[in-house]
């Protein structure tokens, strides 16, 4: 569970409003035996997962496609987690180790450079933990499973068998128009590297 958390950058996370479901793509991080993720004060959503709206939250890894020699046998190597119960809304020192603990998920380093959240900034974000205390992974890994009759069968057995895997990496980075000529990339960016997955 916890290596599937590490390893992702985007969580979905589910929440039902007005008898209507709504799933939605957060920036997260795990922190010990809990799953932090923020979004807009704004946001209907975010303030009913806030008021203690049940939810689910997914990550889910594709390792690669599996192609066996039936389309039914025909898969995807993934890791995935899923986490649910009521999130509790992060306040004062407490959301502002949240949001230090994504930042560093998401790009370790940076932290340190970067200004932190104004006061206003935080007024307008709801942060919120998850705890891990019901939760579940699901992986599939390896080749196909194809029916032994495919394997044998005149036509079906010369059909090409196997998985591709699929890989993440980063870009080169490309500054933005306010950077100085004169500041490189940082040094924390130029280590980034996904192969850890």
């Amino acid at each position: 569970m916890h290596h599937v958390l590490d390893s992702g950058l985007v969580a979905h996370v589910a929440v039902v409003t007005d008898g209507q479901p709504f799933v939605i793509p957060v920036a997260y991080a795990r922190r010990g035996d809990e799953v932090l993720f923020h979004g807009s004060s704004a946001s209907r959503l975010f303030t009913s997962l806030a008021a203690g709206q049940p939810t689910c939250l997914t990550v889910t890894l594709l390792d690669g496609l599996v192609l066996a020699r039936s389309a039914f046998e025909s898969s995807m190597n993934y890791r995935s987690a899923m986490v649910i119960g009521v999130a509790r809304r992060l306040e004062g020192d407490d959301e502002l180790d949240a949001l230090r603990v994504i930042t560093e998920h998401l790009i370790p380093g940076r932290w340190a450079e970067i200004r932190h959240p104004a006061p206003k900034e935080r007024a307008a974000t709801i942060t919120l933990s998850l705890s891990l205390e019901e939760c579940s992974v699901k992986m599939r890994a390896g080749g196909p499973d194809d029916v032994p009759s495919d394997l044998t069968d005149p036509a079906f057995s010369r059909v090409w068998g196997g998985y591709v895997p699929l890989y993440e990496s980063f870009g080169q980075a490309v500054a933005d128009d306010h950077t100085p000529a004169d500041v490189g990339v940082p040094e924390y960016v130029l280590r980034w590297s996904r192969s850890n997955l």
